[in-house]
Formats: C-alpha cells, sequence, structure tokens
C-alpha cells in the first residue's frame, strides 16, 4: 500500500479516536457531576419528562387513578356513608388519612367487578352453567365483591375492640397498682405503655403525647374514647374526668373500675360461651345431620323401595 494512502487512513482513524475519547470523557465528567450533585441536592434532571420520569410509578400512574376511583365512589355513594367508613377506620387503628379514598376506590372495582361477573357467569354463561347453579354462582360471587370491603374493616374494627375490652381490666389493675405504690397518673399510664403492649397502650401513649403538647387531659380521654368506641373505655374515660373535676382520688376511682371491667369481662365470656350452641347448630343441620339421615336412614330407603 502507497504511503500517501496509509498517512491519511492513519490521520483519520486518529481523529476518529480523540472524538472518541472526548465524547466518552465528557459523558463520564457529567455522570460524575450528576451523582455527585445527586448526593448533596437530589436528582438532577434536564428536562420536564425527566423529572417526572423520576416520580415513583405509584406517584405518576396509581395514585391518580385511585384518585379518580375514589372521587366516582364519593359521587355515588349514600349520604353520609363516607363519614361512616372513616369512623370505622378511626376505630380499627388506621390512622392513614388517605386510606378511606383507597377504600372508596376499592369499593367502586369491586362493584365493576361484581356486575363483570354477573354478566359474564349469568348472562353470557361463559362456563356453560345451568339451572340453580347459573344463578347461584355468579350471585354468590358477585355478593362477595360487594360486601367484602365492609366486611373487612368491621372485622378489623371489631377485633380491635374486643381487644381493647379484653386487655382493659389487666392495664386498670397495673394502674392501680403504679398509683397507690407513689405514682402520678401519668406517670403510671408511661409504666403501661412499656409493660403491656397493644392498641389500648398505643392509645395512652397518645394520650400522653397531647397531654405533654399542651392539651387537657379531659380533652385528650375523650379523644380516645372517640378514637376506639368501647363501651368499658367510656366508662373508665368518664369516671377520670370526674374524679378530676371534683378532687377524688385517682386510686380509689381506678380500683373500683378494675373490679367492674374484670366482672363485665367476666360476663361477656359467659354470654359468649351461651352464644355458641346456637350458632353451632346451624352447621350442625345443614352439614352433619343430611350426612347422618343419609348414612342411617339410606339402607333402609334402599330395603323398602326393593320390597315394594
Amino acid at each position: 500500500m502507497e504511503l500517501g494512502v496509509v498517512v491519511p487512513v492513519l490521520l483519520l482513524a486518529v481523529a476518529l479516536g480523540v472524538a472518541v475519547f472526548v465524547v466518552v470523557n465528557g459523558i463520564q465528567e457529567r455522570a460524575t457531576l450528576r451523582a455527585s450533585l445527586r448526593q448533596v441536592t437530589g436528582p438532577v434532571v434536564e428536562n420536564q419528562r425527566d423529572r417526572e420520569l423520576l416520580d415513583p410509578l405509584r406517584q405518576r400512574a396509581i395514585d391518580p387513578l385511585l384518585g379518580s376511583m375514589s372521587a366516582l365512589g364519593r359521587r355515588f355513594t349514600p349520604v353520609g356513608y363516607v363519614e361512616k367508613v372513616r369512623v370505622k377506620f378511626t376505630h380499627a387503628g388506621i390512622a392513614d388519612q388517605s386510606a378511606v379514598d383507597r377504600f372508596l376506590a376499592i369499593r367502586v372495582a369491586t362493584v365493576v367487578g361484581a356486575v363483570l361477573v354477573f354478566v359474564l357467569l349469568f348472562v353470557l354463561n361463559l362456563l356453560g352453567l345451568s339451572g340453580m347453579v347459573r344463578i347461584a354462582v355468579p350471585g354468590l360471587l358477585a355478593a362477595v365483591l360487594v360486601l367484602g370491603p365492609d366486611s373487612w374493616i368491621n372485622k378489623r374494627v371489631e377485633a380491635r375492640q374486643r381487644e381493647i375490652q379484653t386487655s382493659l381490666p389487666d392495664v386498670l389493675d397495673l394502674l392501680v397498682i403504679s398509683v397507690e405504690a407513689g405514682l402520678g397518673f401519668e406517670q403510671a399510664m408511661d409504666r403501661v405503655i412499656h409493660s403491656v403492649p397493644g392498641p389500648l397502650s398505643d392509645e395512652f401513649a397518645r394520650v400522653l403525647g397531647e397531654t405533654r403538647a399542651g392539651a387537657a387531659r379531659a380533652d385528650a380521654m375523650r379523644a380516645m374514647d372517640a378514637r376506639c368506641g368501647v363501651p368499658e373505655l367510656r366508662s373508665f374515660v368518664m369516671s377520670i374526668i370526674q374524679a378530676d373535676t371534683f378532687g377524688v382520688s385517682i386510686g380509689r376511682v381506678l380500683r373500683s373500675q378494675a373490679e367492674e371491667m374484670r366482672v363485665k369481662r367476666r360476663q361477656n365470656a359467659e354470654e359468649r360461651a351461651q352464644k355458641a350452641p346456637v350458632k353451632m347448630l346451624i352447621p350442625m343441620v345443614f352439614c352433619i345431620f343430611p350426612a347422618l339421615f343419609a348414612i342411617i336412614l339410606g339402607p333402609a330407603v334402599i330395603n323398602m323401595m326393593n320390597g315394594l
């Protein structure tokens, strides 16, 4: 190959190499600068699209969809339903303010799903069902979808209130011991918070936080009663408020409340025990008795049919 051809090719290759090196070096320097700035001030973006893409997928897509479904649910729900749902979430111990909006969005999705299930399984009959099964299966699935969210939140509220009712006598006993040992009421509540974990201790911690922030003890106790919705706890709150108002000994009031709550807990356990046979009767009638009748009376019926 002639020298006049090799030299221009070499010069061109060197020029291309220098250009690539400069470009790559600039990209690396820019990436290093962005990484350094990101550690100090957060992500650095050059345009609005990149800035939006830095947001998480939930904030960009899921939250707007849930907001639209929540607004649709608020429009078509009965008057007062949203407030009842908010109270239920408070009683369940869910303090997230956006939980109600998510619940309404889920309600809209389940209602739409129930309509789709009924149309696909009953009207179009995609599964090829017939007779009563064609009505029962889509009806049952639609009922589960429609009633499922409300049933879930009701179960959460019931479980939390039952846990508060069960732990209240023990908490009051510890309060009595602490107060009679010389501690103040707030110090006794603080001791309960560290000794007996649970939803009631969480509520006591919130009461202490509100009182230390400047709220009156009566207002903090009433707020706790509104958040829990437990009749036994309401009786305890009213007793403490009356004791503060009239100057009655806190220890004496706590001891009487502890004895009363212990009696109520025993009465509630006896009541649930009395309800157990009645609740067992339904599965026995519809599940156990038919099987017994088939085993006991089945051979006799077959013999009678063969004899006739």
